[in-house]
């Protein structure tokens, strides 16, 4: 069978028998050397990939850091969490110093969304967002923020420890 470039999201749902597809999942050829139930995140992009076997991935449009918080490198899941409350970086900190030290789930200053996946060996995470309309810019301290859907379906496709790839 060959599988063509992209399927819609409701066949994804189908297909992969899993989670809802989110706002902006779509099935698509991915070529690269990440192995399957690897995230590869293409800030240039501004996309996240989560490899499946067969050439395929499923791809989700993302929010990344803006000019100056961009970064790459390897990384890994390190926690999961739903609707999690938020404790600034010191990034944040230094610019918003009146910020209190936790914002919890479902306030209106919490940028954390339905769900967060922290990345081992830093500040970051892959998280939802209370702004969707920031989803496919360059926005961000250097989280990838997705639309709360994404999110959602993502966190129950990959477990703690799964693989992180961040190209610019």
């Amino acid at each position: 069978m060959s599988w063509p470039t992209i399927i819609g999201a409701v066949a994804v749902s189908w297909l992969l028998g899993a989670g809802t597809a989110g706002a902006t999942a779509a099935l698509v050829a991915f070529e690269g050397d990440a192995t399957p139930s690897t995230i590869v995140i293409r800030t240039g992009e501004r996309r996240l990939y989560l490899v499946l076997d067969g050439g395929r991935a499923l791809r989700y449009t993302v929010g990344v850091g803006r000019v100056g918080r961009q970064w790459s490198g390897q990384s890994a899941i390190e926690e999961k969490f739903l609707r999690p409350n938020w404790a600034p970086p010191p990034a944040v900190r230094h610019d918003r110093p009146n910020l209190p030290d936790v914002i919890p789930s479902g306030a209106a200053g919490n940028p954390m969304g339905a769900a967060a996946m922290t990345l081992s060996g830093g500040n970051y995470a892959i998280h939802g967002t209370n702004a969707p309309k920031s989803i496919g810019g360059f926005v961000s301290y250097g989280c990838i923020r997705m639309y709360n859907d994404d999110i959602v379906d993502l966190f129950g496709r990959v477990d703690v420890g799964t693989r992180v790839i961040v190209t610019r």
